[in-house]
């Protein structure tokens, strides 16, 4: 039996290659360890997560001189279970654990000054030994997961989810738009093979809409998650349509009949439809919807419908399940360049994004596929592609990733252009061209050399609108370092994919993390792409991060048997992290129910108690730092072990 009462610390300092020993010295900091408080063992190793770094650890606790452990090593992020499984093959209580993270909080953060950096390693490694000294044996719990999915968006990402996990599971999946296809229903042709985007994806959308594993809500939204781990209870709007699914046959006749005309978002508002609408031809559901918004209750629709489907007076509904595990696919938004006012784009219809020109060139577009100045409808002759337009730019407004998808999409639509109309002009103004993908490089290569598409490397400064509507461009070659001028019919701006402008608060209703740029964070970007820090929930798809077609897919895909694999357990361990409320220092004031943002705080009036459900709770620490009784303490993070922490720190500025 392992004598888990009296400390005794083992610290283990890697060096990580170099990524740590090249800044930190890490033989002073091991033999610093060792006159710690409680310290019994101190060593250092090149990779302590390898398996001779691991036996390291085993071995020290074998021979029982161990039984309290400090890695000082990467992110706990990263290997935090790694070292955890070690205590537990050998029968250490996994939360007599802690790890130092001195690489990103202190090497790489620290590069130019070495000496500095090995002094903070050594207050990073007091503090840990200081805490896991405090630290106490803790169980975890059980509990049971349900065996339903959700599924949030219905772009290519979510629809591939969902047929994966249906095959297992049920699943709903919530779109938040009429129908389900996403951006990709939107493209005419997908790159490098020149495939039609409709053949590939209405099949697709037809399986979803027919699979009976799969219930799916459209023009719904989710308003709510609430519940724990493996039980997460979700409520669903489902928004007035005005017309009855259950009844409607898509027969089109409230359409023909309904005098109101409104802009047409899924041609990027080039053409028009009316009030009763179904966004195209392919949708699904192959059923009608009414703009709330563009509707003027003449009621002439409902005096053409045949079968009773219209209700001008259908209400939202809201709908609660029960769902063990979510994929996340909420997809993207498309930068709006209004703000670069030297492009000109409010100003001129000839100017416009790369998705309102994959709609013109599109046969199911506005213009039917005929390449033509929306302006005036002319021909057009000359085509300019902008790359990078609010993508690898520092500007307020703009981002600084790469858009990724940009360069090869200019390439296809010039392409088509060129197929089209061969005696035409497209030119390509870019920075880098980044054809990173299968087949991309080849592709970029005929588009060139076989259609003559033009590229100049170099920058737009100025569009000058003409009297006859074309544009003079203005730019530079910075190859050439000559001014360039070019008359042109359209300009297309290669717009960056960005986050969808609801991301932050679909991410807080979740109870997961974005990222700097706006994307949602997944749990560790090499080992864990498709993972949230939230157990049961996943992402797939651009939600993520700008991606391909194939690499929004193969995520999907990831996501969906992750969850998979999650609900198939039936019970998920639950981490002991939540916080304990010390009934006789209670004073019952709510100040814990008003401030959880997990609602895992309740008062029972009956018995004049404050509960805190160990399943609901995440173990954040609000409720404690706002209790005026000092009532609650956290597991793992009370006071025994952040006032030792604190002591040491102030050990590092002299103060103690």
């Amino acid at each position: 039996m392992i004598d888990q009462e009296n400390p005794k610390v083992g610290v283990y300092v890697c060096h990580c290659g170099k990524n740590i020993a090249d800044v930190i010295d890490v033989d002073t900091l091991t033999e610093y360890a060792k006159i710690l408080p409680g310290v019994t063992v101190a060593r250092n190793y090149k990779f302590m997560c390898s398996n001779t770094g691991q036996e390291l650890i085993s071995n020290d606790i074998k021979s029982g001189i161990v039984n309290r452990v400090v890695v000082a090593a990467c992110s706990p992020l990263m290997h935090e279970p790694t070292f955890r499984n070690v205590l537990k093959k050998m029968g250490l209580n996994q939360y007599l654990f802690e790890q130092a993270n001195i690489r990103e909080h202190i090497s790489w953060v620290n590069y130019a000054d070495h000496g500095g950096a090995s002094e903070l390693a050594k207050a990073h490694v007091r503090m840990a030994v200081a805490k896991v000294r405090e630290n106490n044996p803790l169980a975890t719990s059980k509990l049971p997961v349900s065996q339903e999915a959700l599924v949030i968006g219905g772009g290519i990402s979510g629809m591939f989810a969902a047929l994966a996990i249906a095959d297992h599971f049920k699943t709903y999946l919530v779109e938040s738009s009429p129908t389900i296809g996403g951006h990709m229903a939107q493209l005419d042709k997908t790159f490098p093979t020149m495939d039609c985007s409709a053949c590939i994806i209405t099949p697709k959308m037809t399986e979803v809409g027919r699979h009976p594993n799969i219930v799916l809500m459209t023009y719904s939204e989710v308003e709510s998650v609430d519940g724990s781990i493996g039980n997460l209870r979700v409520k669903i709007r489902k928004k007035s349509r005005r017309i009855n699914h259950s009844l409607c046959t898509g027969c089109g006749q409230c359409a023909q009949v309904c005098p109101v005309t409104t802009s047409n978002e899924f041609d990027l508002n080039m053409s028009h439809r009316t009030a009763a609408y179904i966004p195209f031809p392919q949708a699904v559901p192959p059923k009608y919807t009414i703009d709330v918004n563009a509707c003027i209750e003449c009621g002439m629709c409902v005096k053409a419908c045949e079968v009773g489907a219209v209700d001008l007076n259908q209400k939202d509904e809201i709908v609660d399940i029960n769902v063990g595990a979510i994929v996340v696919a909420t997809g993207n938004d498309i930068l709006d360049p209004s703000e670069l006012i030297r492009y000109n784009y409010n100003k001129s219809k000839n100017v416009l994004t790369g998705l309102q020109m994959e709609r013109l060139l599109s046969s199911t577009g506005p213009t039917q596929g005929k390449v033509v100045r929306p302006s005036d409808g002319k021909e057009i002759n000359s085509v300019v592609f902008l790359q990078c337009v609010g993508s690898r730019d520092f500007h307020e407004g703009s981002h600084k990733y790469c858009s990724r998808v940009c360069c090869m999409y200019a390439l296809k639509q010039a392409r088509l252009f060129k197929e089209k109309h061969p005696e035409g002009n497209a030119y390509i103004f870019y920075i880098e061209l980044r054809a990173f993908g299968k087949g991309y490089e080849e592709f970029y290569e005929r588009s060139g050399r076989q259609y003559g598409v033009n590229f100049i490397r170099g920058r737009i400064g100025d569009v000058f609108i003409q009297p006859d509507g074309s544009l003079k461009i203005i730019g530079i070659d910075t190859l050439m370092e000559a001014k360039i001028e070019l008359d042109a019919d359209v300009l297309v701006l290669c717009t960056a994919i960005e986050p969808r402008k609801d991301a932050s608060e679909i991410a807080k209703k979740i109870g997961f993390q974005c990222t700097e740029d706006g994307f949602f964070m997944e749990a560790h970007p090499k080992l864990r792409p498709a993972d949230t820090l939230v157990d049961g929930v996943y992402l797939a798809g651009t939600c993520q991060a700008p991606r391909d077609i194939p690499d929004t897919v193969g995520q999907a895909l990831a996501a969906a048997m992750r969850a998979v694999n999650f609900i198939a357990k039936k019970e998920v361990e639950v981490e002991p992290y939540n916080s304990i409320i010390n009934e006789a220092a209670c004073s019952k004031c709510l100040s814990c129910v008003e401030v959880c943002p997990y609602s895992a705080i309740k008062y029972d009036k009956l018995d004049n108690v404050v509960i805190i459900s160990e399943a609901e709770c995440k173990g954040c620490g609000t409720c404690a730092a706002a209790c005026p009784c000092n009532a609650i303490q956290q597991n793992h993070f009370g006071k025994k072990q952040i006032f030792p922490m604190i002591d040491s720190a102030f050990l590092t500025i002299g103060l103690k």
